[in-house]
């Protein structure tokens, strides 16, 4: 693949690419089976695995960094990280940005809440002012030194202030050397079209299943000028889903039938994570050390 980040630049030239979110190693390694040429961390699935918390700004800069670092080993495509508000004032986000570089990561995003931010698709949002966000911005371009990780300046200034204000904080972080911009949940074809339009060919589309945005295709979105087209709910929902049902039975009828019909085995399990692989390098240290 060479360098990641050079590798999703190129893709999001030729656009649109889709992305699903994972949240940890298993997740991450199911959504690269299935085909995707890049992938996503979802900052609510981390909060969700590792804390076992709502998406509300919790999770820490060293939690963020342990979480992702594993997920970008073991992926074979390049890694977009959502890295919420940056952990504080522009030098904290500076730090993040060098932090994540350092782990492998091919494109961060940064937004404009006020920190502790929430779920985008929540109400009661705040976002900074546009001059902080801007910093914030500029900061990141900073942090990532000469890499080529990509920055994604996200802002939640619709819900807030309205489209003509997100569109303006977006115009400022392409200047400030934002390579894509996400305006977070448009609740109308009409806004989509504007952010699409204004930002042609680097705006950052999210596939919110169940919130507040229209639920579009991925060639549509490119159509209308999206470069990067993000699912942060592929792992997350039907994992809940399945479990809860899963948990359901078991504890119904007390025994595992409903498990034997999935024709798994823990070797099969493993595999999804690369038993062979693991099995086979310790047979050739083996054979090495006699």
């Amino acid at each position: 693949m060479g360098d990641p980040a050079t590798a999703l630049r190129a893709l999001v030239e030729q656009g649109p690419v889709l992305v699903p979110a994972c949240y940890d190693g298993i997740s991450a390694a199911v959504l690269e089976q299935a085909g995707f040429s890049a992938l996503g961390v979802s900052g609510a699935g981390l909060a969700m695995s590792r804390l076992g918390v709502p998406d509300l700004g919790l999770l820490t800069l060293t939690e963020l960094v342990e979480s992702v670092r594993p997920i970008v080993r073991r992926a074979g495509v390049p890694v977009l990280v959502d890295a919420d508000t940056g952990f504080g004032g522009a030098l904290n986000v500076l730090r993040t940005v060098e932090e994540l570089v350092g782990a492998g990561v091919a494109a961060i995003q940064l937004e404009d809440q006020v920190a502790p931010k929430r779920c985008g698709h929540l109400g009661g949002k705040a976002v900074v002012g546009a001059e902080e966000f801007v910093e914030r911005i500029a900061a990141a371009v900073l942090g990532r030194g000469s890499s080529d990780s990509m920055i994604v300046a996200r802002t939640d200034a619709l819900a807030v202030h309205g489209i003509d204000d997100a569109l303006e904080r977006g115009r400022q972080a392409v200047a400030a050397g934002a390579d894509l911009v996400f305006v977070e949940a448009p609740t109308s074809l009409e806004e989509v079209e504007r952010i699409g339009a204004e930002f042609r060919g680097h705006a950052l589309y999210n596939l919110a299943t169940g919130g507040r945005s229209p639920a579009l295709p991925v060639d549509r979105l490119g159509e209308l000028g999206y470069g990067l087209v993000v699912c942060p709910t592929v792992a997350l929902y039907p994992t809940v889903h399945a479990l809860r049902a899963a948990a359901a039975e078991l504890r119904r009828t007390g025994t595992d039938a409903h498990l034997q019909e999935l024709d798994l085995s823990p070797a099969g399990l493993f595999d999804v994570v690369g038993l062979t692989g693991w099995l086979d390098l310790d047979a050739r240290i083996a054979r090495a050390a006699h």
